[in-house]
């Protein structure tokens, strides 16, 4: 739901041998202490999953998608900074002013795939209708038996993507740091405790040696990109990107942590469009098994670049998917310092 991405401290990247593993083992062991308004958000999060998970088993989802509409409100009258934050997105993705009537819908969109997400890890499917768009391309690469990385972001449902994998029969696994991982895992277990919840915590000694296993035996991992943390001690950038009419901060660490991994990277969404219906979205952003030396920075910059123009496009298609319910692009712009070359 709310998995988050930090924000590195500025440095300059590696280029690979064994000053790119140094810089791969940093990232996988040094933990990212949360900022206090995304911990919030977690938290908060999660007390939502946990009520919609006990209406979901109990009441099944027809009476339980009754039950969205006054928790709803109950967020809409509740949470202001949520509520402002949600209309000024949606008056940049809307290109006009955004109302209570849009806001509504914005929460109540993610209450939906709140909801649906019990189901999803039940693997309760059959109630869904689930389309999907550039699979072939991603099961080309599955099939010559390597993993596939997935970049992101908090758009509609990783539950979905999730359930699609699995419909082209291999796995997908989340990449989280590892405060995250612990309080979602944990709740998802109550909800679901016989489902396979496959999650790799960053942060922990081994980490990326368990990543590179995944990716190796096949398996897709995912990780979501449009937030950045303060905290972590690596070597990605955080980059000023035009998105939605004004720059935002963007953290180039998934793109690096590809490229060190030597894998192919493509763009993952989850569409909610009301109701049961569902749509997976997967684009081609990087292929960096044989980019190296200078290159390698000018790929990395120019798959951030495609990454952000994607979620933009998705953002003007769908806006109700994105659940940022924050200032994204006042969050911490003070504290950014990079900015594309």
């Amino acid at each position: 739901m709310s998995e988050t991405q930090n924000r590195p401290r500025q440095a300059r990247p590696p280029s690979g041998g064994s000053e790119a593993r140094t810089a791969a083992s940093t990232a996988a062991t040094s933990p990212a202490p949360p900022a206090d308004w995304a911990t919030q958000r977690e938290r908060s999060n999660l007390w939502v999953l946990r009520l919609m998970g006990a209406i979901a088993v109990y009441a099944g989802r027809p009476l339980a998608r009754l039950v969205l509409h006054p928790i709803t409100l109950y967020f809409l009258l509740a949470n202001g900074p949520a509520r402002r934050a949600s209309r000024a997105y949606l008056a940049r993705a809307l290109q006009r002013p955004a109302g209570w009537r849009d806001s509504y819908r914005h929460i109540h969109s993610f209450a939906a795939t709140v909801l649906d997400r019990v189901y999803f890890l039940q693997d309760r499917l059959a109630q869904f209708q689930i389309d999907s768009r550039n699979v072939p391309a991603v099961e080309a690469v599955l099939a010559e038996g390597q993993g596939v990385m997935l970049l992101g972001a908090h758009v509609g449902s990783f539950e979905a993507l999730r359930a699609g994998a699995q419909s082209v029969g291999t796995r997908a696994a989340m990449l989280m740091y590892e405060d995250n991982a612990r309080l979602i895992t944990a709740t998802l277990r109550a909800i679901a405790p016989d489902v396979q919840l496959h999650t790799i915590a960053l942060g922990r000694p081994g980490a990326m040696l368990a990543l590179r296993r995944w990716l190796d035996g096949g398996g897709m991992a995912g990780l979501l990109a449009d937030r950045t943390l303060p905290g972590h001690s690596g070597r990605s950038r955080t980059l000023m990107l035009p998105f939605l009419g004004q720059p935002a901060p963007f953290s180039d660490g998934p793109l690096r942590l590809a490229a060190l991994l030597r894998q192919r990277v493509f763009f993952m969404a989850g569409l909610y469009h009301g109701g049961a219906r569902y749509s997976l979205r997967f684009e081609p952003l990087a292929d960096f098994r044989a980019t190296a030396g200078p290159a390698l920075e000018a790929e990395v910059e120019a798959a951030l670049q495609r990454y952000v123009a994607l979620l933009e496009s998705i953002c003007r298609e769908a806006p109700y998917n994105w659940f940022n319910f924050y200032d994204f692009w006042a969050s911490d712009a003070a504290s950014t310092s990079a900015t594309p070359d």
